[in-house]
């Protein structure tokens, strides 16, 4: 029987063509070389920055090269907050972002700097209040994910750009879970900073982009050489960066029609876990999701048990609470819900793809509560 892929959240599959579009790149000459493979090279992957930063509505020196989605969080934060340490200490985020900035924020506040995370409440969704009463005089950034990686929930990053830079608070926004499913222009979002990574949108892995507005202070993570305007050093990716333009490509071109089916799709697997499944939680139900996002939480049920039970089912899922000193903690994400504990014990992220089908739908159905009444626990 074949498996069943419901971990796109964590990585897609690399697109045939995607594939295709790399392979003449593998043995290409180094982009920083003076000689004619060197100046093909560095030609090709002009091309490549020209075409994200035509999607993202941005300047092509504006789009940096990195190695994935956490180099890009870690060098808009660290980057930005150093560069501007002189004139404040102070920067906001929330309490769910991915791992990627929260602990870049760790580092930050070790080397001296003030973190205020602003509250999700149950919807999953920042206040744009809550922004606007943490700004401070000495605030120089405000870090919020465009859309969370764990419940898929849609943060209003517009309004809270409005606010930070009325304030003259720069605004990062790690944007790696949207390009499949949600346009990304700068300018409407109204961000300095935003990360993107290939390989969450049927690109390769180990390549992203951090897009840096003209004019941002940021300073170097990665030293070394001259390379991507002196700003991430390191012989450029080059197959990964045309792999990741064509994939951006695909996704921009083919999201009007992708996103509504994968939503349906989405839609009737939340239907029917709650029609057959009693004691359910939708986590981020009522607000804006992802279409492809559908995080659920199981009551007095162990996640761990979830996953192996639907892995030998052929189901690959993944989980929203991490098992630590044999019991289970729920995710930094499910406890800034505020989730009841015997529900998130038992939280499961199922998160579509491109490929995903209707049949697939139907047989995760018909597994889903065997595989729930065998994954209890004892409470």
């Amino acid at each position: 029987m074949d498996r069943i892929y419901l971990d796109n959240a964590a990585t897609t599959v690399a697109r045939p063509e995607v594939i295709a579009a790399m392979v003449p790149h593998l043995a290409a000459g180094n982009p920083s070389s003076l000689h004619a493979e060197g100046r093909a090279a560095h030609a090709r992957l002009d091309v490549a920055r020209e075409d994200v930063a035509a999607i993202l509505h941005a300047k092509p020196r504006e789009i940096v090269f990195t190695s994935g989605g956490s180099e890009s969080n870690n060098l808009a934060l660290l980057g930005v907050a150093r560069a501007l340490r002189e004139r404040g200490r102070h920067i906001i985020s929330t309490a769910f972002e991915h791992h990627a900035v929260l602990h870049a924020l760790d580092v930050l506040r070790e080397d001296g700097f003030t973190v205020t995370l602003l509250p999700v409440g149950p919807h999953g969704v920042v206040e744009p209040d809550a922004l606007r009463a943490a700004i401070r005089p000495d605030t120089i950034l405000a870090s919020i994910i465009l859309a969370n990686n764990e419940i898929g929930t849609i943060q209003p990053v517009p309004e809270l750009a409005t606010i930070a830079r009325e304030r003259g608070v720069l605004v990062h926004t790690d944007a790696v879970q949207a390009p499949a499913y949600l346009a990304l222009d700068v300018d409407a979002l109204g961000v300095d900073l935003l990360s993107i990574a290939g390989h969450k949108f049927s690109g390769p892995k180990g390549v992203g982009v951090l897009y840096v507005r003209t004019g941002t202070p940021l300073v170097p993570v990665v030293v070394g050489g001259g390379q991507e305007s002196g700003l991430r050093a390191g012989t450029e990716n080059l197959a990964g960066a045309v792999g990741l333009a064509e994939a951006l490509a695909l996704a921009e071109r083919e999201r009007a029609d992708t996103a509504p089916r994968v939503a349906e799709l989405r839609d009737r697997l939340e239907a029917g876990i709650l029609a057959t499944i009693p004691h359910v939680v939708i986590n981020g139900a009522g607000a804006p999701r992802l279409a492809n996002s559908l995080n659920v939480a199981f009551a007095d049920a162990a996640s761990d048990l979830l996953l192996i039970n639907l892995d030998l089912a052929g189901i690959a899922a993944s989980s929203g609470s991490a098992c630590a000193a044999g019991s289970l903690v729920p995710s930094h994400v499910i406890a800034a819900l505020g989730l009841e504990p015997r529900f998130a014990r038992g939280v499961i992220r199922f998160s579509l793809g491109r490929v995903t089908s209707g049949r697939d739908i139907e047989r995760v159905l018909q597994t889903l509560p065997t595989v729930v009444r065998t994954s209890s626990i004892c409470v």
